[in-house]
C-alpha cells in the first residue's frame, strides 16, 4: 500500500506557470497483497480525491503530499506520508484465527540530495524515516522503517515517469506487528515466533501519470522482495517476492485563479 498513497497527488503536469491549487475527484482500483510476504491479495476500489498545492512551504504534487522544511539547489528536506491496507485475518490462510492486521499511517523526515538533473529528468538519493500508527480508533504507535532509494523522475511527451528502489528496514516492534506469532496463537502448522528489526527486504517502484484536459490518469507497479529479510523465517511469510499494482482517474473541477511559477 506504500506505493499506493500519493497515487492521487503523483501526476501534476509541470508548466511554466501553473494553478496555485487544483482539486478533482476519481476513482481508482488496486491490487495488493494483504501484507508484505502474504501469498493472497486483495482487489480494491476506492475514491481518489485528486489535490495539487504548490505552496512555498506546504506542497502536494507528482512527488506527493509534503512540508518543504528547507529547499536548497541540491539538497532539500521535507516530511514523507506512507499507508498501509488492513487485513481481516479470517480472509487470510496464514493469519486464521490471529488478530487482525489494521491499516497503518507512516510520517517521519525525508532527505532528498539531488544527484544530477537535465531538462526533463531530475536523478534523487532520498533517505525516510518514519513513525507507524495504526489508523484505528484508538491509534498505536508500532515502530518505525527506514527506506533509503534512489529515485529518477522523468518527462516524456507529456507523461511523468518516475522509477524508485532500494531497503527496507524496520524495527523490532514493527517487524514484530507483522511477522510475530504470539505463542496462544501457534498451531502445528504455525509455530510461535518473534521477529527481529533490521533489514526488511527490497522494493522496486514505477509510476506515470499524465493530465489530458481536465482528466488525469495514473497508474503504478510495485515488485518487493522479502529474501534477505530479518524475519524472512517467519510461518506468516508464505510468498517472498510480491507484487502490487495500480491505476486511477480523477476529473479536476476546480483550479485557483492565482499562478505559480513552474519550480522545474
Amino acid at each position: 500500500m506504500c506505493a499506493a498513497a500519493g497515487l492521487a497527488t503523483a501526476g501534476a503536469g509541470a508548466h511554466a506557470d501553473q494553478p496555485l491549487w487544483e482539486a478533482g475527484l476519481g476513482v481508482g482500483v488496486l491490487r495488493l497483497p494483504h501484507y508484505s510476504g502474504s501469498d493472497q491479495s486483495h482487489t480494491w476500489v476506492l475514491p481518489v480525491p485528486y489535490f495539487v498545492y504548490r505552496g512555498e512551504v506546504v506542497k502536494a504534487d507528482r512527488e506527493g503530499a509534503r512540508a518543504v522544511l528547507f529547499n536548497g539547489e541540491r539538497v532539500d528536506f521535507d516530511l514523507s506520508v506512507a499507508a498501509t491496507a488492513p487485513t481481516r485475518s479470517s480472509d487470510d490462510e496464514a493469519r486464521r484465527d490471529m488478530p487482525d492486521l489494521a491499516p497503518t499511517f507512516e510520517i517521519g523526515p525525508n532527505l532528498n540530495l539531488t544527484l544530477a538533473r537535465g531538462s526533463s529528468w531530475k536523478l534523487q538519493a532520498r533517505a525516510p524515516a518514519r513513525a507507524a500508527f495504526t489508523f484505528e480508533s484508538d491509534p498505536k504507535m508500532i515502530g518505525w522503517l527506514a527506506s533509503p532509494n534512489l529515485n529518477v523522475d522523468v518527462r516524456v511527451d507529456g507523461w511523468n515517469i518516475g522509477v524508485l528502489a532500494g531497503p527496507l528496514f524496520g524495527s523490532r516492534r514493527l517487524n514484530g506487528y507483522f511477522y510475530d506469532v504470539a505463542p496462544q496463537f501457534a498451531t502445528a502448522s504455525r509455530p510461535s515466533y518473534s521477529a527481529p528489526g533490521g533489514f526488511a527486504g527490497w522494493r522496486l517502484v514505477s509510476g506515470v501519470s499524465r493530465r489530458l484536459g481536465p482528466l488525469w490518469l495514473g497508474g503504478f507497479v510495485a515488485a518487493g522482495t522479502l529474501r534477505g529479510a530479518q524475519f524472512e523465517n517467519s510461518p506468516l511469510v508464505r510468498q517472498r517476492d510480491t507484487l502490487a499494482f495500480g491505476v486511477a482517474v480523477s476529473w479536476v473541477f476546480a483550479t485557483s485563479s492565482e499562478r505559480v511559477p513552474d519550480e522545474d
